[in-house]
């Protein structure tokens, strides 16, 4: 039975772009660095964030060794690996140089639609045919279909390499569904910043965080108060960001983040399209919330 080692606080790493387009090596080196020393407990490449479907395979290839490279084995790397066409899914996995990847983020199949019992047999097919434990990804606003509590359920209880799943559904509901009726090994993450706090509350083990590259510490020590026991200063925290999690996404994802790590000095303000960065109004009012967050 594979254990979750992907607790606490995971980064949903930006893929940082030089003005002409290509990759900056660089600055994802310095974000790195920086979210290692900050409190983040595992990174998470490869993702919604990093704009996967943006990056040709080659790319893909040269982030993920440069990334494992760089880490050095400190941190848990945890991988996005996932679509709607369940054979090339499992050829990729079989395909792709896994070391130094300590697991597999697979989002529900998108554009499709499957069944519930569609959405079972795709991934206990993955997971039959995985080396590396599995975590899922429900995030029904991007795929256009929601991964109900009991199939979840039912994934964690037949397949002992499945561990855990990042939950992004919105509904707390289903999150005390899953966690009231999942087995001992399998555990929840937050998909979503906003609600990281009530489900951490609730009893999910961390969050796959979009505003941790940019502020690993300060959502970290949230984070930490919480599995203490220590609510009141974890909501204090969690109040405090309110504002700037709905401007990390008002523009769409990663275009807020990757306007507030500009804002930093950390990358350039630069995506791919079909993003686009965000407003001008938007970025002046997380400058505002930052200048009032750092300290």
């Amino acid at each position: 039975m594979a254990n979750n080692m992907f607790k606490g606080l995971g980064i949903a790493l930006v893929t940082p772009f030089k003005q002409d387009g290509t990759i900056d090596y660089d600055a994802l080196k310095r974000l790195v660095e920086y979210q290692t020393d900050n409190g983040a407990d595992f990174l998470c490449i490869l993702g919604t964030t990093s704009e996967a479907p943006c990056l040709d395979r080659e790319e893909k290839e040269e982030i993920k060794r440069f990334v494992v490279d760089l880490n050095r084995g400190r941190l848990p790397i945890l991988m996005g690996c996932g679509g709607n066409n369940t054979r090339a899914v499992i050829q990729e996995l079989k395909s792709i140089d896994l070391q130094g990847i300590d697991g597999i983020l697979s989002v529900c199949p998108y554009y499709n639609k499957p069944s519930q019992e569609g959405l079972y047999q795709h991934f206990r097919q993955i997971a039959e045919n995985s080396a590396l434990p599995l975590v899922l990804y429900n995030v029904p606003g991007r795929t256009g279909i929601n991964m109900q509590a009991e199939t979840t359920v039912r994934l964690a209880n037949d397949c002992s390499n499945i561990i855990a799943i990042k939950e992004a559904a919105g509904s707390l509901e289903q999150v005390d569904e899953i966690i009231k009726n999942k087995p001992e090994h399998f555990e929840v993450l937050s998909g979503d910043d906003a609600l990281a706090f009530p489900m951490i509350a609730s009893g999910a083990s961390g969050v796959i965080s979009v505003i941790g590259n940019a502020l690993p510490k300060e959502f970290s020590r949230m984070i930490r108060l919480e599995f203490n026991g220590e609510y009141e200063p974890a909501r204090k925290i969690h109040h405090r960001f309110t504002e700037l999690y709905s401007l990390l996404f008002v523009d769409g994802n990663p275009a807020g983040v990757k306007a507030l790590l500009h804002e930093m000095g950390f990358i350039e303000n630069e995506l791919r399209l079909p993003l686009v960065p965000t407003r001008v109004a938007t970025v002046q009012k997380m400058a505002a919330i930052l200048k009032e967050l750092r300290i």
